[in-house]
């Protein structure tokens, strides 16, 4: 099953869609190669950059629906006369998604890297519920129940009275945000993380006093190594703005551009459904 609810409910609703792709880029445009959106009669899902190139493609999506073809290539220059001055040249195709593609369009979502947010207070409420919109899976784990029956819509709100267990038992490539009531336990679960050395990213809610609390006692138990891998504070580009939705803001940036930088970045994308061509 999709993690992405709203990817599942636009499939569940669209028994005849199209697969828009972007194929090949040279030069600047506004998505990169692999990026890609569903067109059906009636809605679409995700976004090849927006102008005039996706408009054409969606008018092409909506004519293949009709009955006008199967599969088809646009090829476009983004220059003033089509509205869009990114300057580059974009070839886009398009394929009616079969069964075999929606199974591997379901696959390649429930393989969104996890991001764990250790913590459901206010800060992890917030980032969560902004997790909740990009391409990751977005775990929220607390031992109060009641804090967790507040998190956002689209998270996997996960109970749990051992939450190191969760760090250890999480997929390898996953993302960890430290966020609880408690700072002895903040330093347990930052360290477990820390510990795995395979997270795509260990973040770790406070401040500088903290941080080197933090790296003492990373020192005194002989994991001083460790210390390069983690970013505490988080958000700390907000430059000291302590609203929850400010921090989380800032921290969703790290994460992103931590996963971005993975080896399995962009594991969402779906594979070609149609040879390259060359220009």
């Amino acid at each position: 099953m999709a993690c992405d609810p709203v990817l599942e409910a636009f499939l569940a609703a669209a028994p005849d869609c199209v697969l828009v792709r972007v194929d090949r880029v040279a030069g600047s445009a506004p998505r990169e190669a692999g990026a890609w959106m569903l067109v059906s009669a009636g809605e679409s899902y995700g976004t090849i950059g927006g102008g005039r190139l996706e408009f054409e493609a969606m008018k092409a999506a909506r004519a293949m629906l009709a009955g006008d073809g199967a599969a088809r290539r646009i090829e476009m220059t983004l220059g003033p006369e089509t509205g869009q001055c990114c300057g580059g040249r974009v070839a886009v195709t398009l394929a009616r998604l079969d069964d075999a593609a929606r199974m591997a369009l379901g696959r390649a979502a429930g393989a969104r890297p996890p991001v764990y947010v250790m913590g459901a207070g206010h800060v992890g409420r917030a980032l969560a519920g902004l997790l909740a919109q990009m391409p990751v899976r977005a775990v929220l784990v607390d031992s109060r129940a009641g804090e967790l029956a507040r998190a956002p819509a689209g998270v996997e709100a996960r109970l749990s009275a051992l939450p190191e267990a969760e760090i250890r038992a999480a997929p390898p490539g996953s993302a960890f945000v430290v966020l609880t009531h408690d700072h002895g336990l903040d330093f347990l679960l930052a360290a477990e993380a820390l510990a795995r050395g395979d997270a795509a990213y260990v973040g770790l809610i406070g401040s500088a006093s903290k941080r080197a609390r933090f790296l003492r006692h990373l020192a005194e138990t002989g994991q001083a190594d460790r210390a390069g891998a983690l970013t505490c504070p988080i958000g700390a580009a907000g430059a000291g703005d302590k609203r929850p939705a400010v921090i989380a803001a800032f921290a969703l940036a790290e994460i992103m551009g931590a996963l971005a930088r993975a080896p399995a970045a962009r594991a969402d994308a779906p594979p070609g459904l149609i040879p390259c061509g060359g220009w």
